[in-house]
């Protein structure tokens, strides 16, 4: 049963799926008020409880403290509401890579009653437009470094009205910047329930038509309240890195939500290669470090060059499955520990993971308080410890996908089916298997492979092609595109670069395919379905 809503437009709880599709969800031991606003409890509730000194936010050479951080904040919401008409309820897309003017302007979106769809600075206009049109955005906030895609797609689209540029330096000198700083610092935010979406996380899901998980404003406290407390213990001293972008609910998290929730400071790098992380670790002495296993392969090299890590406590690894020698390592050389865990966008975050005191290689934990898990079969049935079988999870977060008939491909029986396959042991610990689908993840990004064919097969020399995901020692998994090209077009290095720069303009440039094989045919059925998982049995290029 859902409590009272704060929201004008009706359009999100409207489109929420019908309640014989949603999974169970258990809220024992997350109580909130009827009445909540997220924004303001990670923002002004902080200052009155005696924060407003303390660090939130470090980036593009500045910090900000939680009163600065309120403050500017309740500018933005003004200007929002009083100069671009923002109603509660109204889906505000962002735009910009991570730097506290972006978390800036997702608080203040959400102190004003908005739904917020947070976005890669990466997608094209192509890729953004299908947003766009699955949550009819009418507003949008961007970076005005960033704009170029954002402009042409608003100039096609029939539900984007205002593109408003904002400075995602430390200038900030951009049309929602000034709209601001002749506001005031006080703002009645916007009476929003519990029970109101705050956030649409965009997934794109194996088809690459993508996917909007709706979560509400108690969402956004409960993954605080739930892992971040139990599993991290976070304090006040804490000082957060990574390199998940604040558009990933795994970066949002990580990055805003856990430091911002316990009077902690987040440091934002636009560009979190491994020596950025590392130079901003030895920098400002962080404590938690969220990225994937890749980025830790990395800073482990880095250490033998003689990087100082050693202010970090905690090394949280998620988005793809940590091998067992790289946990291994990371703690040989470290003395602390790095803590694999399973988190999906239709559950907002982390629900298993490892425990300080209690991780172990090649495994991903127990499931945390308040969640429950089990392996199951085809039919749902739970199969013997020790079987390989789908992850069916539980807990008071549940995928919620807006106006989308796979809501009953992801919910079964009150269950939510992550698409993962893992094994349970006979102590209760779970270990991951396999993708159950054909999602590529790559370095911690998750690829649609259907995605990456449909941009190969714009290009002229393709005449048909098959896209699948094949190991790698530094990310984990590649992308591998297996291409037909048309007569009379030359395979070799200089079509391999050529298709992999029509790809990066076309689609994300993550998404490109770093291995290309160039056969005669591909395998099919009768049918004529073409076989992918006989090119997965083939030796790669």
């Amino acid at each position: 049963m859902l409590g009272p809503s704060g929201h004008l437009d009706t359009f999100a709880r409207d489109n929420l799926p019908p309640p014989d599709q949603w999974p169970e969800i258990k809220l024992d031991g997350f109580d909130y008020p009827e009445w909540m606003n997220a924004g303001v409890e990670l923002t002004d509730r902080m200052v009155e409880r005696g924060f407003g000194d303390n660090t939130a936010l470090i980036g593009n050479g500045r910090r900000r403290t939680y009163k600065e951080l309120s403050d500017w904040t309740n500018r933005i919401a003004r200007a929002l509401t009083e100069d671009y008409g923002l109603k509660p309820g109204n889906r505000v897309l962002i735009r910009s890579a991570n730097n506290p003017a972006m978390v800036a302007c997702w608080l203040a979106a959400t102190k004003a009653g908005a739904v917020v769809v947070n976005t890669m600075p990466m997608l094209r206009s192509g890729e953004l437009a299908k947003i766009i049109d699955k949550a009819e955005i009418s507003i949008a906030l961007c970076d005005t470094r960033l704009m170029d895609e954002l402009v042409a797609c608003a100039k096609e689209s029939r539900f984007l009205k205002q593109v408003i540029g904002f400075d995602g330096t430390a200038n900030h000198d951009a049309e929602l910047d000034r709209a601001a700083l002749n506001k005031p610092v006080r703002f009645e935010s916007v009476k929003t329930g519990r029970d109101d979406v705050a956030l649409l996380g965009f997934t794109s899901g194996s088809t690459g038509v993508p996917k909007a998980t709706m979560h509400f404003h108690r969402d956004i406290l409960i993954i605080a309240d739930a892992y971040a407390k139990e599993v991290l213990d976070v304090t006040p001293d804490d000082v957060f890195v990574g390199s998940p972008p604040l558009a990933f609910t795994f970066g949002l998290g990580g990055l805003a939500v856990f430091p911002l929730r316990f009077g902690a400071a987040a440091t934002l790098l636009e560009q979190a290669t491994p020596p950025k992380m590392i130079e901003i670790i030895e920098t400002y002495k962080a404590t938690i470090s969220f990225t994937a296993p890749t980025a830790y392969r990395a800073m482990l090299a880095a250490m033998d060059a003689g990087a100082d890590l050693s202010s970090l406590r905690i090394a949280v690894s998620a988005g793809e499955t940590l091998p067992g020698p790289v946990f291994d390592e990371w703690v040989k050389k470290t003395g602390k520990p790095i803590l694999d865990g399973i988190g999906a966008t239709e559950m907002l975050h982390i629900f298993i993971s490892n425990r300080l005191g209690d991780s172990r290689p090649a495994c991903t934990g127990k499931p945390l308080t308040g969640y429950e898990a089990i392996v199951v079969d085809d039919d749902m049935n739970e199969v013997p410890r020790g079987t390989i079988g789908k992850l069916a999870v539980k807990g008071p977060i549940g995928c919620r996908y807006l106006a989308d008939d796979r809501q009953k491909d992801y919910v079964r029986d009150g269950w939510n089916l992550t698409g993962d396959s893992f094994v349970e042991d006979e102590d209760g610990y779970f270990h991951f298997a396999a993708r159950s689908d054909d999602m590529i993840v790559s370095a911690g990004y998750n690829i649609a492979g259907p995605e990456v064919e449909a941009a190969l097969l714009k290009h002229e020399a393709v005449l048909e092609c098959a896209v699948i995901g094949v190991s790698d020692e530094a990310r984990g998994t590649i992308v591998e595109a297996h291409v037909v090209l048309v007569k009379g077009a030359e395979p070799g290095e200089l079509m391999v670069k050529i298709l992999q720069d029509h790809v990066k303009a076309v689609i994300a440039p993550y998404k490109y395919p770093r291995s290309v094989v160039f056969t005669d045919a591909l395998p099919k059925t009768e049918s004529g379905k073409i076989q992918r998982f006989r090119l997965k049995q083939k030796p790669s290029a």
